[in-house]
């Protein structure tokens, strides 16, 4: 998906906000803010993507300020949140395809533009789709030697392990983190003090610290599991961005929420839908 008219503000509220949480130092802060703001203004095209201009702001954002992490402790508080909320929550789902899906779509309302209140308001709300393809991702998943299935946020990890053990019986499932921190995505270090890293199984990372995917930059790991996998399990705007560039074939499964009207109007549902989709 390209970048739309609405996309530059998100990125320049993107890159203030790195620069916020990276440093208290006032100098160092605002030469981030400056920099970044320079990337933006000759990266910004209609032909871009908006993931490769995040991954472009967020390592310069680190690297002016030191600060290797800058979201880790807003991370920390989502991920506290969501491990508080899941007893509450999984109770509410059916122990199947469907209700297993609709727990970690809920999951995906966590978001580093929202306010804690209001993640713990949205993601108590029921999940109905506005696309929904389940009943295809289930009869795909019987067929399916091999899924990728790509995480998202770090405050997901509880949510999506359910469908990963539902998804266990019909395939081998490939559980993809990102190597090192960006944003509030989940990383292999965040996977392994969570203690479930076994449940999972086999836990790689796409090799690059970006928002979705970067192919280009992507590990010749990561590249060759996604050409060898049967189906592309995608949670979150940022992979949808990235995968819906690729020829449609049937093989990428996205389950997100539409947070924003360029990504909803692309899907064609309204913002803050659910989607569940296979392209």
């Amino acid at each position: 998906m390209k970048l739309a008219p609405d996309c530059y503000e998100c990125l320049r509220r993107l890159l203030c906000q790195a620069a916020d949480l990276a440093t208290d130092d006032a100098l160092l802060k605002q030469r981030a803010t400056e920099e970044a703001k320079k990337i933006l203004d000759d990266e910004f095209s209609y032909s871009q993507l908006s993931i490769v201009i995040a991954t472009k702001i967020h390592k310069l954002v680190k690297e002016v300020t030191h600060n290797p992490d800058p979201y880790k402790a807003m991370k920390g508080r989502e991920m506290t949140l969501a491990r508080e909320l899941y007893p509450e929550l999984i109770s509410r789902y059916k122990d199947d395809l469907r209700g297993c899906l609709k727990l970690a779509a809920a999951a995906n309302v966590i978001d580093f533009f929202r306010e804690p209140g209001s993640i713990k308001d949205n993601i108590r709300e029921p999940v109905n789709f506005a696309v929904d393809d389940s009943e295809q991702l289930e009869a795909r998943l019987k067929d399916a030697g091999k899924v990728l299935y790509l995480a998202d946020n770090a405050g997901e990890l509880h949510f999506d392990l359910p469908l990963v053990k539902w998804m266990k019986q019909f395939a081998h499932v490939i559980y993809v983190v990102k190597p090192s921190a960006v944003q509030d995505d989940l990383t292999l270090e965040d996977v392994r003090k969570s203690g479930l890293e076994g449940e999972f199984g086999k836990v790689i990372s796409t090799g690059i610290a970006s928002p979705g995917v970067v192919f280009s930059l992507a590990s010749a790991q990561f590249k060759q599991e996604f050409e060898s996998a049967d189906l592309i399990f995608a949670k979150g705007m940022g992979h949808y961005e990235a995968l819906s560039e690729l020829t449609p074939e049937g093989k990428c499964f996205y389950c997100l929420m539409a947070k924003c009207t360029p990504v909803a109007d692309s899907l064609g549902v309204p913002v803050n839908s659910y989607v569940a989709m296979l392209q």
